[in-house]
């Protein structure tokens, strides 16, 4: 439980904070305005995060058009889908074109931690470790699948209307959300009190991951990769986590367990395939056979040498302060993101007290 701040806190100190604890905002300004997450916040928030990660993304022509041919196919089978009558969850009065244009934008991040994580508006990114560890084209489009089916269910929007009652419940200035460890991004809301408690996580719930897991398949599936090859890197995570002793508790994690994961999606295939006799002759080429993808990733390792990564931005001490990726469950607050959060708290102790 957080105490409660005052609620006479000018709009001016929430900006003031906002800026000291984090680099990118939440755009409070526009939530506290509207009372809920538009598009058109969550779309301002992408952008101005994107701006703070460029110079990790990698903007190498041939990865950075590969990635994108491989998104625009998950992009374009959703709005086929949605054009039939597929919807989400969440109910929406707002037009969803902007979902399905070439603004839609998916980036390799030049980084060793296993990741991949959107910001729910037209940025999708994976990290070029998970690209490194995916065993074929079908794992890594079933990571961007379900990274889009978020942007598809407004899964952001979700996160930002839930910290809506923190902030307005505490005073509490806003975080920028960004996937470094343990759960997928979402918004924080860090005031100085909340910072020097422990930072409180506002992420997708698991609702909101199981639904990007099936919104995942079935863009996935429609675009033509292989339904039985959805779950391998579910099943590479699992390995993982077998070997290292274990994914943490499912009951006290918001993401679905890994066995579950793995579970539905065998499930959703097999359905999919008995209700298509002809599954077959809708598979599709993959957008690089499996010679060119181990050659692709190679080359995001030379790449990557000649450039900075995400841990040498700015914001590194912030990054690795929120959650990580939902595609790899690991405990809640792993030891460096615990030394990361006391670091934000001592200064914000600091400020407070120079005040």
């Amino acid at each position: 439980m957080f105490r409660a701040a005052s609620h006479s806190l000018s709009r001016k100190f929430f900006l003031a904070v906002a800026r000291s604890v984090v680099v990118v905002s939440l755009g409070v300004t526009l939530l506290l305005g509207s009372g809920c997450a538009s598009d058109k916040a969550v779309i301002a928030q992408a952008n101005e995060f994107h701006g703070e990660l460029s110079k990790a993304v990698i903007t190498d022509p041939e990865l950075s058009t590969y990635i994108q041919t491989v998104g625009d196919r998950v992009v374009t089978i959703a709005a086929k889908r949605f054009s039939q009558g597929y919807r989400p969850k969440s109910k929406v009065d707002e037009a969803s074109d902007w979902m399905f244009s070439k603004a839609m934008e998916f980036h390799f991040v030049n980084s060793k931690t296993l990741n991949a994580f959107t910001t729910g508006g037209e940025h999708m990114y994976v990290y070029t470790e998970l690209f490194r560890q995916s065993t074929s084209e079908d794992a890594l489009a079933a990571v961007m699948a379900h990274e889009y089916g978020h942007v598809f269910g407004r899964h952001i929007h979700n996160g930002m209307n839930r910290q809506m009652a923190v902030l307005l419940g505490s005073g509490a200035a806003a975080a920028a959300g960004y996937v470094a460890g343990g759960e997928e991004y979402a918004g924080y809301g860090a005031g100085l009190g909340m910072l020097a408690g422990g930072l409180a996580n506002a992420g997708f719930s698991r609702s909101d991951e199981s639904e990007a897991d099936k919104i995942g398949f079935d863009f996935y599936v429609g675009a033509g990769w292989h339904p039985d090859h959805f779950a391998d890197f579910f099943r590479t995570i699992l390995k993982i986590e077998q070997k290292a002793g274990g994914g943490g508790s499912d009951f006290m994690s918001t993401h679905p367990a890994t066995a579950e994961r793995v579970a539905n999606a065998e499930k959703w295939a097999a359905e999919w395939k008995a209700k298509h006799p002809d599954w077959q002759q809708k598979l599709k080429p993959p957008v690089a056979n499996a010679a060119q993808f181990a050659r692709l990733q190679q080359r995001s390792i030379e790449v990557g040498k000649a450039m900075p990564d995400d841990k040498s931005l700015n914001q590194a001490t912030l990054l690795a302060a929120l959650p990580r990726s939902c595609m790899f469950p690991d405990e809640p607050h792993p030891p460096e993101v615990q030394k990361a959060q006391q670091k934000l708290a001592a200064k914000a102790e600091q400020k407070k007290a120079n005040k």
